[in-house]
């Protein structure tokens, strides 16, 4: 059986990275990525140079400019971070199908596990697509080779913020025995607590300890801790989804909000956008996701179904909403919203031969249908749902 070959590509501060690829005056300036205007703005990202200075993300912005009070501080702009990792990810594309992305982090998994016939060992193909990307785009990534994407995320932290690592097959144990335990990924907070009351500071020190002993403390989490502290991991590298297979709509809040209204209001607006994109492909969708992204950099995604597939915006603004209960959670402020729409059917050109629909979803196809027609003539901002205003 042939040896894995999982290439780590990690552009690293990448909202950081992607403003100065659009402005080289900030070039070796500090920089901090978060809300300049909302009240209880957090850091999204830093530079290098504000890292060395003790910001980091989550950090309050307020406390984050006494830490660093020369540093520069730019609003975030999601939308264009989300665009430069297509374009990174089109880069990858050409070398496997394989390929695992972060959503707009500036990271992502390859396996190139039996391409070298067509593009060469694995260590080239790395240092060949780290130059295109560098050429092409402007950002630098670091980059890192294992036989598991375990491995490769602890070597690719090895080398922040610039170089490259191989972990050969079979050196997976010694490379990360003298490494500390804060290097292992999927650690929890209390984790880290036990491991300092039991004296374990290194990987090498978890190794050491058996299944069963693991076991005691961690309960269930004791097995991920024996494999992943030698060096072993199984997982896939997943495929990323289609993007022509989903329909995704951001609203990023000019203050962040804690407002429920003003969160049904936007999603009103999204749904409505969505809604008549559909109508317009013919399509039905069966599942809509909502994604809050919170002031302090956590987010949450929840997810409502409907099995027979749905393009009537009332319809559609029920699941939003029930997505959005569902993923309304926390008592933090909201930075941005995301609506996802997947699961498509195709519609029936036939008429049906019994008429179902209520005389309400008549009404309402019937109002969509003269909303259509206005929006399309006078443009899409012309008329909308009273409940997105």
């Amino acid at each position: 059986m042939q040896d894995r070959a999982i290439i780590h590509l990690n552009v690293t501060d990448f909202a950081v990275a992607v403003e100065r690829v659009c402005d080289r005056s900030l070039v070796q300036i500090p920089l901090i990525v978060a809300p300049v205007h909302a009240a209880r703005g957090v850091v999204y990202d830093m530079s290098e140079e504000a890292y060395q200075e003790g910001v980091r993300k989550g950090m309050a912005l307020s406390v984050a400019r006494r830490y660093c009070p020369r540093a520069k501080v730019l609003d975030p702009r999601i939308s264009l971070y989300r665009r430069a990792m297509t374009a990174l990810v089109k880069q990858v594309d050409r070398y496997t199908p394989l390929v695992e992305q972060g959503a707009e982090d500036g990271h992502l998994f390859m396996d190139v596990t039996g391409t070298h016939r067509l593009f060469g060992p694995a260590p080239d193909i790395a240092m060949r697509l780290r130059k295109q990307v560098l050429t092409s785009l402007g950002l630098n990534p670091v980059w890192s080779l294992a036989s598991n994407k375990l491995v490769a995320k602890v070597a690719s932290r090895m080398v922040k913020p610039f170089g490259e690592y191989i972990v050969g097959t079979g050196e997976e144990h010694s490379f990360l025995a003298p490494l500390p335990l804060t290097l292992l990924p999927g650690l929890k907070g209390g984790e880290v607590k036990v491991f300092a009351d039991f004296n374990l500071s290194t990987i090498g020190d978890l190794a050491g300890l058996s299944r069963q002993q693991l076991m005691v403390p961690f309960q269930k989490r004791g097995s991920y801790l024996y494999d992943a502290s030698r060096g072993r991991d199984c997982s896939p590298v997943a495929m990323h989804r289609d993007a022509s297979l989903q329909i995704v709509r951001e609203h990023v809040f000019a203050d962040d909000t804690h407002e429920y209204g003003e969160l049904k209001s936007v999603l009103t607006a999204l749904v409505h956008e969505v809604g008549g994109s559909l109508r317009r492909k013919k399509m039905l969708v069966r599942r809509i996701g909502i994604s809050l992204v919170y002031s302090d950099g956590r987010s949450c995604s929840r997810q409502a179904t409907e099995k027979a597939g749905t393009d009537n915006d009332f319809h559609l603004r029920r699941l939003a909403l029930t997505a959005l209960d569902r993923a309304w959670k926390r008592r933090i402020r909201v930075r941005s919203c995301v609506l996802c729409c997947d699961r498509f059917l195709p519609r029936s050109p036939q008429q049906a031969l019994f008429v179902v629909e209520s005389a309400q979803e008549l009404q309402q196809q019937k109002v969509l249908a003269a909303l259509d027609a206005v929006r399309d003539r006078f443009g899409k901002k012309s008329l909308c749902l009273g409940a997105s205003v």
